[in-house]
């Protein structure tokens, strides 16, 4: 009786605690004196068995709870761009539902490109509400890993080279996704920079690069954010792996930030019961993925985190301080998830979502070249030749975890011609072939089974643009196996099935020609002199075709910009420069430290193919009166810079304001300058605005490794005013004293 006494009092602790949540807007992402009690009564009632159930997998995607204690299940499910369809219990096969498609939102490579923590917000609002609806508690993303290589296969996953900019854009997704009670799980923590042998690398770099560049998204994630889980990765850190890495987990994430969440591991990645007990695992997912159907010696009672450890603290080899704080972290991802009472009801595949996805879509695409204003589609087209194969094909589907089960995909081709109407006659070729898989990930794609050979194909596709006022090539990669995908990372920089020879040979035919690239990563362009528009337009999901076609036909004018380097060639990045080894099975050494992105470009002054930063307009800008407010910031102080911006063109638009700053001098080495902040704003023709930055003493600091602590050195700063980094309108000297 006074067991069930106490479990009703802990339900009633639910409703105030609840209670306060909702009044308190962003007080639950913080631990509260409610939330611990409930917490404490709970882990109070537990048996040891019970206690260890919790903190390990029961299916591919759920976790135990105490039915004992009406403590339900923790249900996961992949993202970060939709809600993944279901699987079999045991099984990575479709369940078969007719009720589990989703929308599919634009890739975190194209949020990114947004550069607007506005589009960041709705698309964590949106896809939130979608995972709350199919009763989802822990949402497998969004990732912040940063761009080292272009070669990355899961690259699409992620928010881009810079720490500021992924650290900003991370934020206001997370702390959406879980207004809706649903958790975030911030991943891959941490160094997860390659697929092909991500088991087994073993990464290694100074303390400089693992704070100022690699670790910087991941403490926003969960220090502003407020994320209520985090996903260790698969590689490993100077010799451990990072699902029991001490110094990542204990150290870092648990102790200097102060992270009260469950840790999760990526599926497979824990290896070791006693390092997994000791180092900061909180929840093990997917070790042995064949569960339960090949017997005991794989079913989820074997797990690293299950029957063996329930063995050590019996036979007395272990004790139970550290499964206590792993059964409290759980339980707190329960208690404000599963358990949270007053959870909106969610939504799936409505109006709101759909536009949603299409305007993150057409803020995200990136106008790189635009040579005689070739864009937007003039009124005088009448026929416009579409090339390419990516123009048809589906891009929601393959990749890995991310594939998604849409309910619809509108295809880049569909869009177009849909906008063009009855006036523009659109005709297609296919040019190449790349893919023509029938089925990807258990969901069947569309069939584009190709007879012609590659020589009839090429010549049906030069005929077109030579008939046609304006050829739309649309190439780029896929989510196959060595390009944009899970597991495995690409060969090489250049574009796959002879798309850089096609490219060459249409530009003779016709000048009037649009490269779109679709695609997570950069990519070579040996063609970029000989073609006047070029387009990079990502993997923009379920309303990918509506998207692209607002941009080309000038519906939307373009504002999305670069969230990493474009190179020239492959050996321009720091990853492969001198002919360093990639993929790397064994051990990686980031010998090029805190330069990464723009910072390695500058720093070797290398001229890259496209900056960071950059991105066109179908109007433009004239940036004037830039102020600074004072000529000396005072340690703990601050300063504003400001800028007046102005629409000189003849249509509306928006432009993204960088600030970087630069260190004149520094006791160490620091890169030319930083992204620190940047602001989009929207101006009618000929209106201005004046944007404002505030520079605290945190954006003048570097991280000094040797005494393990951020430093801001007295002397002279530049704040610099950029259109991209290559683009420098004004700079403003100050110092700080």
């Amino acid at each position: 009786m006074k067991k069930q006494l106490t479990v009703l009092a802990i339900m009633a602790t639910s409703l105030v605690c609840c209670k306060q949540q909702k009044n308190d807007g962003p007080a639950y992402l913080n631990p509260d004196a409610a939330l611990e009690q409930r917490v404490e009564s709970a882990l109070s009632l537990m048996t040891l068995e019970e206690k260890v159930a919790i903190i390990h997998a029961q299916s591919k995607f759920s976790s135990a709870g105490v039915p004992r204690l009406g403590i339900p299940e923790l249900w996961c499910t992949d993202g970060p761009h939709g809600i993944r369809a279901e699987v079999l219990w045991d099984e990575w096969r479709q369940a078969g539902w007719t009720n589990d498609s989703i929308i599919a939102f634009p890739a975190l490579s194209a949020l990114a490109a947004t550069w607007d923590k506005d589009m960041s917000a709705l698309y964590g609002k949106s896809i939130g509400e979608e995972a709350r609806y199919r009763e989802k508690d822990v949402l497998l993303g969004p990732g912040v890993n940063i761009y080292r290589t272009p070669l990355n296969g899961r690259n699409f996953e992620y928010m881009g080279e810079d720490p500021c900019l992924a650290g900003k854009m991370v934020v206001p997704y997370i702390q959406e996704v879980q207004k809706n009670g649903v958790a975030t799980c911030v991943k891959h923590y941490a160094l997860n920079n390659e697929e092909t042998y991500r088991h087994t690398t073993d990464v290694d770099l100074d303390d400089r690069a693992l704070y100022e560049i690699y670790l910087p998204a991941f403490k926003a994630a969960v220090q502003e954010g407020g994320s209520w889980t985090i996903m260790s990765s698969y590689n490993n850190y100077r010799g451990q792996h990072v699902s029991h890495n001490k110094r990542l987990l204990c150290d870092i994430l648990k102790g200097e930030w102060g992270f009260d969440g469950a840790v999760i591991s990526d599926w497979g990645g824990v290896h070791n019961t006693l390092e997994a007990i000791h180092n900061g695992m909180d929840l093990e997912f997917g070790t042995w993925t064949d569960g339960l159907t090949m017997g005991k010696t794989n079913a989820y009672s074997s797990y690293f985190l299950a029957d063996p450890y329930l063995k050590l603290i019996k036979e007395g080899k272990v004790g139970t301080t550290e499964l206590d704080d792993k059964c409290r972290r759980v339980l707190r991802t329960i208690f404000r998830t599963a358990m949270r009472q007053d959870k909106p009801y969610g939504a799936i595949n409505s109006e709101a979502h759909y536009a949603a996805a299409r305007t993150i879509g057409a803020n995200g695409i990136v106008l790189l070249k635009n040579e005689g204003n070739l864009l937007p589609v003039a009124g005088n087209v009448k026929k416009i030749a579409v090339i390419g194969e990516n123009a048809i094909k589906m891009m929601t589907v393959g990749g890995g975890s991310s594939s998604l089960k849409c309910q619809h995909e509108i295809l880049l081709l569909d869009g177009i011609r849909e906008r063009a109407g009855k006036d523009i006659e659109v005709v297609y070729e296919r040019g190449y072939v790349g893919s023509v898989l029938k089925e990807q990930d258990g969901l069947t794609v569309k069939n584009i089974v190709e007879e012609r050979s590659s020589e009839q194909l090429v010549e049906d596709a030069l005929e077109a643009a030579r008939n046609a006022d304006i050829v739309i090539f649309v190439g780029g990669l896929n989510k196959d196996p060595h390009q944009d995908s899970e597991g495995r990372d690409r060969l090489g920089l250049e574009l796959p099935y002879g798309q850089d020879a096609l490219i060459e040979a249409i530009s003779q035919v016709n000048k009037n020609m649009v490269v779109a690239i679709v695609s997570g990563n950069a990519v070579a362009m040996p063609w970029v002199d000989k073609v006047p528009a070029i387009v990079q337009t990502w993997y923009l999901g379920s309303e990918a075709g509506h998207s692209f076609a607002d941009v080309i036909f000038g519906d939307v004018n373009p504002s999305g910009k670069l969230p990493f380097t474009f190179p020239k060639v492959l050996a321009d990045s720091p990853a492969h420069f001198e002919g360093k080894p990639f993929p790397n099975r064994g051990k990686t050494y980031y010998d090029e430290g805190i330069f990464v992105g723009y910072r390695w470009f500058e720093h070797k002054n290398i001229e890259p193919l496209f900056a960071f930063g950059h991105g066109l307009s179908y109007t433009t800008f004239e940036y004037s009166d830039a102020k600074i407010s004072r000529q000396t910031i005072r340690h703990g102080g601050k300063l504003e810079v400001s800028v007046k911006v102005k629409n000189t063109g003849d249509r509306e638009g928006a432009e993204i304001v960088q600030l970087y700053i630069s260190d004149k001098e520094s006791r160490l080495e620091r890169p030319e300058k930083e992204l620190k902040d940047f602001a989009k704003i929207s101006l009618k023709p000929s209106e201005s605005k004046t944007v404002r930055f505030r520079i605290t003493e945190d954006m003048l600091k570097y991280f000094d490794d040797a005494a393990h602590e951020w430093v801001a050195e007295d002397g002279d700063f530049v704040a610099h005013i950029a259109a991209a980094s290559d683009d420098v309108k004004a700079s403003l000297d100050f110092k700080l004293q």
